[in-house]
Formats: C-alpha cells, sequence, structure tokens
C-alpha cells in the first residue's frame, strides 16, 4: 500500500517533520512492503514555517529582527518552490511571538510587530511572487502597525510624526500614509495563514479574547481594544477598507487586519493554505492510507486544526485514516484514533513520545485491515 504521513508536530515535544519521521518508521516496521511518504503539516501556528519547507524542500534564512520589546531577536524565514513560482514564508511568532519575552515582561501596550515586518521585507529581497505569513502565537496588540511601518507605511500623529511602538500608541494615530510603502510589498501576494476567526475589536476581538494571556490587566483591555478600533476608524477614513468586522482581523493581535489593510492579503485556514501550498491533493490521489497526527486530539482539533483537517480530506477522497496523538479527548466517525496516553501512559507519552509513536504506528500497521 501507499501510505501517505501527514501528522502536525506534537507541541513541546516533536516537530511535524521528527512526528512524520517516527510514524513512517514504525509503520514500516511492520509493514515493510508499503511505500511510505513523509508530508509535514501544520495549521498557520507555530511550526508552519518548519513544515511548509521540510515538505516543499525549500530553503531557511536566518535574519536578525526587532524583537516584540524592541531588543534585537534572531529570527526566520523560508523561501520554497511552488506551483506559481518562488514564495516566501515568514512565521511571525519567530520575530513577535509570546514565547520570546519572560511572562514577567509582557505588556501588549507596547509590544511590536515590528521584527515581523522586517521578516518579511527580508523574504521580498528574493523577489517571490507570493509570500505565506502564518501570524499564530504573537505577543502583540497593535494591529499589526510595527509591520507596516518597517516596510514603509507612515503612521502618524497629530503633529506629523511616526507613532510610538505597541498597541496603545494607536490612539495617537492621525494620518496613514502607504506612498511610501516598499515597491516589493506590492509585488508579490500575500496569503495569511490564521487559525482563528476572531473579529478586531469587540467582546469576541483581537484584545478581549487574547490581550490577558499577553499581559494585559482588565484596564488594558479596554484602552486596547478602544486603540483598535480607533485604528480600524483611520483604516477605513484613509484607506477604504473595512476591517473592523472581518473574520480572522482579530489574528494575532490585529496583525491579520494590518496584513489586508496594508498589503491587500487573504486571510485564510491555515490548514488550507498549507494543503494548497504543498499540493496535497495530488498527493492524497496517490495515497491509499492517510496518516495523522497531533499532540492533544481535543474538541479544538475540529475547528480547523491540522490533524482533523486531513483526515477530513482523506475522507472525502474516499481514504482510510488515522490519527496518532498524545492524548485523545474526542472521537469521529471514520477516523481510527490511537493515543499514546491510552497506550503507554502518559509519562512515556511525554517523555519518549518519538520512541513511544514509532511502537504506536507498528502496532497500527499490525492491526489494520490486509495486515498479514
Amino acid at each position: 500500500m501507499r501510505i501517505l504521513v501527514a501528522p502536525d508536530k506534537f507541541k513541546g515535544t516533536l516537530s511535524a517533520e521528527q512526528a512524520a519521521r517516527a510514524i513512517s518508521a514504525g509503520w514500516l516496521r511492520t509493514r515493510d512492503d508499503d511505500t511510505v511518504e513523509q508530508l509535514p503539516m501544520a495549521d498557520g501556528g507555530e511550526g508552519t514555517m518548519e513544515a511548509l519547507v521540510s515538505a516543499l524542500g525549500g530553503d531557511r534564512k536566518r535574519v536578525r529582527v526587532t524583537g516584540p520589546l524592541g531588543d534585537p531577536v534572531d529570527a526566520e524565514y523560508g523561501l520554497v518552490s511552488a506551483p506559481e513560482g518562488l514564495t516566501g514564508v515568514v512565521e511571525m511568532a519567530s520575530a513577535s511571538g509570546l514565547g520570546l519575552i519572560p511572562e514577567t515582561n509582557r505588556d501588549p501596550r507596547r509590544t511590536t510587530t515590528r521584527g515581523t515586518g522586517e521578516l518579511i521585507l527580508a523574504a521580498l529581497e528574493h523577489e517571490p511572487v507570493r509570500m505565506i505569513v502564518c501570524i499564530g502565537g504573537s505577543a502583540t496588540n497593535d494591529g499589526g502597525a510595527g509591520m507596516a511601518q518597517a516596510l514603509g507605511v507612515r503612521l502618524l500623529n497629530a503633529r506629523g510624526a511616526q507613532i510610538r511602538n505597541g498597541g496603545e500608541a494607536l490612539l495617537d494615530l492621525a494620518r496613514i500614509d502607504t506612498s511610501t510603502l516598499d515597491p516589493r510589498a506590492r509585488s508579490a501576494t500575500f496569503s495569511v495563514a490564521c487559525d482563528v476567526n476572531n473579529p478586531l475589536v469587540g467582546p469576541a476581538g483581537a484584545s478581549a479574547v487574547y490581550g490577558p494571556q499577553k499581559g494585559a490587566s482588565p484596564e488594558d483591555l479596554i484602552l486596547l481594544d478602544r486603540a483598535l478600533g480607533h485604528f480600524a476608524a483611520l483604516v477605513r477614513q484613509d484607506l477604504g477598507i473595512d476591517v473592523r468586522d472581518t473574520p480572522g482581523a482579530g489574528a494575532a493581535g490585529g496583525l491579520g487586519a494590518g496584513l489586508v489593510a496594508f498589503l491587500g492579503a487573504r486571510l485564510r485556514p491555515g490548514i488550507d493554505v498549507v494543503m494548497n501550498a504543498v499540493g496535497f491533493e495530488a498527493r492524497l490521489q496517490a495515497a491509499d492510507v492517510v496518516l495523522t497526527g497531533e499532540g492533544s486530539f481535543d474538541d479544538q482539533s475540529l475547528n480547523g486544526k491540522t490533524a482533523m483537517g486531513v483526515a477530513t480530506a482523506a475522507l472525502q477522497a474516499g481514504l482510510p485514516v488515522a490519527v496518532l496523538c498524545g492524548r485523545s479527548e474526542v472521537e469521529q466517525e471514520g477516523i481510527v484514533v490511537a493515543s499514546l496516553a491510552a497506550r503507554f501512559g502518559m509519562e512515556r507519552a511525554m517523555g519518549d513520545t518519538s520512541a513511544a509513536l514509532e511502537a504506536l504506528a507498528a502496532d497500527l500497521a499490525g492491526t489494520w485491515p490486509g495486515a498479514a
């Protein structure tokens, strides 16, 4: 049989590429006559750039950019060959992510997406025809203002000076000038991989829903929501674009809105962006069985996450599919679910994940219909 192995990362233990290797090795241990294709996957969150570069045989480049609190950080972007031409891949978490700031220093009033803009600018030097921007895991709440400024947009206060970094500074915004946007940003099409549909403002908006995990106090949430509302009003006034209630505009502290407003980006579910980029449909046509996986297969998995996206595509293609996961909290009709925690216990699932995942895949191969 031809087996397509297309897992996401097992967060905190294995990258998507490592998970794909372990599952493949385990399956072939039991069924060594099968042909296995490894295809690391992701849904727009952390690890998406790595998964795309691995799946498409691309290159990763490292560059120093401005971190979320203004300190320099080293971040990577990817370059991959896609059917439409050279594609740049930027993962905002590597430049402006929550993981770059100690919990005690988190402050979305001050954090900036400037480093994400610098990362985009570095990728644009290679003249890609398309850019994929993955926007999960942000530390920011600035509506993509810092990103825009790094790309040449002028965000001016009432005195005609550039506004400061951070979400709070949006309250000082008086005028937006995109005439100075770097021309290279106009030459590429932008796709945004995101896994949330939050609007920019309001009870379900960027500040209210995600602000607390970024260090915002209740008072900060009110201020930041007002700041993003003011930002949206200026975008509509000066650019003629309404981002206030656009689904996904609230992703990454409003970076989704900024990418739409300043770069004409299209917001799409991350799993769809990744599937399109790797030519997933064609790979399905060449497979007999699909194996996917992730750390926790739970209620969130059913809402646009990688494992369910892969499984749904496989079922629609009439292929049998299994989800191998660290732990399972849900069941779905037509999908075989195999859990490390159920098979080996939580301690081994977390402490020896690669070997346990390989063993789980070997067990699954031995019980698969048609196994010897």
